[in-house]
């Protein structure tokens, strides 16, 4: 049970550092950089900016200012159990939504027959789990969590009703992208509440909240769509009236907490959509929309995000597209020409960068950002065919393959939240994620031994339940080193958002990499085993011919070990790949999880001293006294 001490303010957290944070809440108190005016008619609203030096600004926004007295408000036991279980309704229904809407849109998608059209959808939703973060993250910073999570929730309800009423491929296509966007931003939006609510100590726990629905959902997931049957449209229509039901709580707490704000700390709260006097209405646009929500910079990052991942999905991993014009030229374009302008946009003209050199500099979010990257790239290596072949090589029924298939989930939200309530105590993140990466390279090895000339199922099962188990000790974990070395609550929802993207660009790069792999090795396979025909049937039609040859039967072991083979390449890959992983976390800082939301509000000089004596880069760099050595700071 989540109890007042566990979120109220540390007491080695200094009391100078508790009355600047009160300053700090009071409109006209703010931190200017020393090329900066001092004058506050300089600045229209100067308080909602933080320096970070080389004459820019950091917004700390209306948003974050309000959510810190909200957070304050809630500080009683009753109340944070309140809002995390609405947080957790929240969480359930979009997750069981995820779960079913996937076989929904496939039996609506299926008699369209419009691939092309269907990928372009693909590429949308890639962008919108990318760059669509930050730009969310942004605008809760300067709105409000509250005003962006009810315009996720509109956008996801209207994006799912024009889905259930679609009557070809370009409206279904149109509604998924209102939806997807819609759903990222509730997404996140609970992971931002999530942090904003929790200590850094209790930051993993609170983290996982939105992911416990999955280890009930996964089992009568099956039973709803079962139930449903052929009624696609009804499938996904009814979650545009369940999701709004299930954020009822939510969105009482978040009002109750408002009132208390204007009750008890009228005169700190920040109207959010305040027109300034000094002010016309078209400046206040510009200087929000253009230059504090950093449109040109979100925009540039947009593109090179979609450069990156959307050739990989569109080379659908056939070997013979990587050649093509359509796939070299925007993978080139995304590196040579929007990546240097994102940078340059953000170091010499952005008046608030989205990312701030001190922030991408850090090598503590540096190797985070490797991390998020890798975790998926390496879960795509061996989940994206397990389940098929379980189903097709190991003669597993579909709801045993599902099964086994979610048990590296099920044990990862398990062990991570186990692992979150030690880490209340143990205030550090860094050695759990370093054993975590381990446990991936065990599974991995294990994964390539079973899936050898003996195949084993149990064998494989335990090596996913490892698998599972090292990804609850690093996947949240490490975005939780991330929130800590950032430092500043103003920075932190952005910096959470990054990761995020991050995360999903190792997703689509990681599939393109497997699809690529497979499509590739499977068929040679095939072929070398099989005679023409028989390896034509196999490879087209698997579920077809698996019919027409029993198992134990000699065009069915062909078939198994193929499959087994080809998923054994994967697995060698995926455990090359925990290399950079492992390398990544070395890198890694390893601060103390005060009992505080950010460590901004802990003694700066505490801060580098417990980290000198606890990460081993600092170490190394303090014995060999390189000061301005190559290491990233």
């Amino acid at each position: 049970m989540l109890s007042d001490r566990h979120f109220s303010v540390d007491s080695r957290v200094s009391e100078g550092s508790k009355k600047k944070f009160d300053e700090d809440l009071e409109p006209n108190n703010f931190i200017e950089d020393s090329g900066a005016p001092s004058s506050i008619e300089s600045d229209a609203y100067a308080y909602e900016s933080a320096s970070i030096g080389n004459g820019k600004k950091y917004i700390k926004g209306s948003g974050t200012i309000n959510i810190e007295i909200y957070k304050q408000e809630y500080s009683r036991p009753l109340y944070k159990i309140m809002l995390f279980f609405s947080i957790f309704l929240v969480a359930y229904a979009y997750s069981i939504d995820g779960l079913v809407r996937f076989t929904y849109q496939y039996q609506a998608t299926s008699k369209w027959k419009n691939k092309s059209s269907l990928k372009v959808v693909k590429c949308v939703k890639t962008v919108m789990c990318t760059a669509g973060q930050l730009g969310i993250a942004r605008s809760a910073d300067i709105f409000g969590r509250t005003t962006v999570l009810n315009m996720s929730i509109l956008l996801y309800v209207v994006g799912t009703l024009v889905q259930c009423k679609a009557s070809n491929i370009s409206m279904f296509g149109a509604g998924t992208c209102l939806y997807q966007f819609g759903f990222v931003g509730v997404q996140l939006i609970l992971q931002l509440i999530a942090m904003d609510f929790s200590d850094l100590n209790w930051r993993l726990v609170a983290s996982f909240v939105p992911a416990w629905p999955f280890v009930i959902n996964i089992w009568i997931s099956g039973f709803i769509t079962q139930a449903i049957g052929e009624r696609w449209s009804w499938g996904i229509g009814m979650f545009a009236f369940i999701i709004p039901c299930a954020y009822v709580p939510l969105g009482l707490c978040l009002l109750h907490m408002r009132y208390l704000a204007y009750r008890n700390a009228r005169g700190k709260m920040q109207n959010e959509f305040k027109m300034y006097q000094q002010l016309t209405l078209r400046e206040y646009l510009i200087d929000i929309f253009f230059w504090r929500l950093d449109f040109i910079g979100f925009v540039l990052l947009s593109v090179f995000f979609g450069c990156i991942p959307i050739p990989l999905l569109l080379g659908g991993g056939i070997s013979s597209h990587w050649k093509e014009v359509h796939i070299i030229v925007p993978e080139v374009l995304g590196w040579v020409a929007a990546l240097p302008a994102f940078l340059t946009w953000e170091a010499k003209v952005a008046k608030h960068p989205l990312l701030t050199w001190d922030m991408i500099g850090d090598r503590g979010i540096i190797a985070a950002l490797i991390i998020a990257f890798y975790i998926n790239f390496n879960w795509h290596l061996f989940g994206d065919y397990m389940f098929t072949v379980f189903l097709i090589a190991l003669d597993q029924s579909v709801l045993s393959a599902t099964r086994i298939t979610s048990l590296y989930s099920l044990v990862c939200i398990i062990s991570g939240t186990f692992l979150g309530f030690i880490i209340v105590k143990a205030r550090r993140t860094k050695p759990f994620i370093i054993f975590g990466i381990c446990c991936w390279f065990l599974a991995f090895g294990l994964l390539v031994h079973f899936f050898g000339k003996q195949l084993s199922i149990p064998g494989i099962t335990v090596s996913l339940g490892t698998m599972g188990l090292g990804a609850g000790f690093f996947t949240y974990t490490t975005q939780a080193s991330v929130q800590a070395a950032v430092k500043t609550h103003a920075k932190m929802a952005v910096a959470t958002a990054l990761y995020l993207s991050v995360y999903s660009i190792g997703s689509a790069v990681g599939s393109a990499v497997t699809g690529a792999i497979w499509t590739n090795v499977l068929p040679k396979e095939l072929y070398k085993i099989l005679n023409h025909t028989e390896a034509d049937a196999a490879y087209n039609s698997p579920n077809l011919f698996i019919l027409t040859n029993a198992y134990g039967t000699a065009p069915r072991r062909g078939l198994v070990t193929a499959y087994a083979y080809t998923q054994k390449i994967l697995c060698i890959v995926g455990l090359c790949f925990c290399v950079p992983l492992l390398l990544a976390a070395l890198f890694l800082r390893n601060h103390k999880l005060e009992s505080t939301v950010a460590l901004e509000n802990v003694d700066s000089d505490a801060v580098e001293e417990d980290e000198k004596r606890h990460d081993i880069i600092s170490k190394i760099k303090s014995r060999t006294h390189e000061e301005n050595g190559n290491l990233p700071r």
